[in-house]
């Protein structure tokens, strides 16, 4: 099983989601975001705002490779500004009936994910309004943008902090796919020039991935 983050348009999201529903896809969770593509790259690319939606849904297999297949058919993945799509393993699952409603009512034999690690998923946790900062330092290192969700920490309001990272501030969730080879250069740009001792307050991690589409080049 894997956990697929679909990065689209807002036009194109009543497609994604009937998409979903074609596969009986039973767990899908859209979020509202924003890309950080600078204004001369949107024009390039003909796109008048950096508004986003991501789609996460859980498939297995054969169902992920469906989904990533009938996106770049119906939805242009892989021509540049069309959107991304990257898949990360499920290492695990909580209870027999919960991956039997998962994968179909079908209860799939026990499996290692083939990693593929070409490209990783950078996760970096900002406080609010930092992600100028925390984009130009991933942006120096190599990267070719990323994706932003805005939440907030859920933790009280005498909670301590790590260094200058407040848990119980408004934050902003960077995603930010990268090659393998460039991945250790941009998260440590990350840290030096936006990380926890900055006023960014940056933390950063990565997850494989087991697929990848949508890096077009122009």
């Amino acid at each position: 099983m894997t956990y697929v983050i679909s990065i689209c348009d807002p036009r194109a999201l009543p497609t994604l989601t009937a998409l979903c529903a074609e596969l009986s896809l039973p767990v899908n969770v859209v979020l509202h975001a924003h890309g950080t593509a600078v204004r001369s790259m949107l024009d390039i690319l003909g796109i008048e705002s950096n508004e986003k939606r991501v789609v996460m849904t859980v498939a297995n297999t054969e169902k992920t490779k469906r989904l990533i297949e009938e996106q770049k058919r119906r939805l242009f993945i892989g021509v540049p500004g069309h959107g991304i799509v990257v898949a990360v393993p499920i290492k695990s699952i909580g209870g027999g009936k919960t991956v039997a409603f998962l994968n179909g009512n079908q209860q799939p034999a026990k499996y290692t994910p083939e990693l593929n690690y070409s490209y990783e998923l950078i996760v970096a946790i900002a406080n609010e309004g930092r992600t100028d900062q925390v984009m130009n330092a991933a942006r120096a290192a190599g990267a070719a943008g990323g994706t932003v969700l805005h939440g907030k920490g859920t933790g009280s309001e005498n909670a301590e902090k790590f260094y200058n990272v407040s848990i119980a501030s408004e934050k902003e969730v960077i995603l930010i796919v990268a090659k393998a080879e460039q991945k250790a250069g941009i998260m440590k740009a990350i840290l030096e020039k936006a990380g926890p001792a900055s006023e960014a307050g940056t933390i950063a991690f990565s997850l494989p991935t087991s697929e990848v589409a949508g890096f077009g080049l122009l």
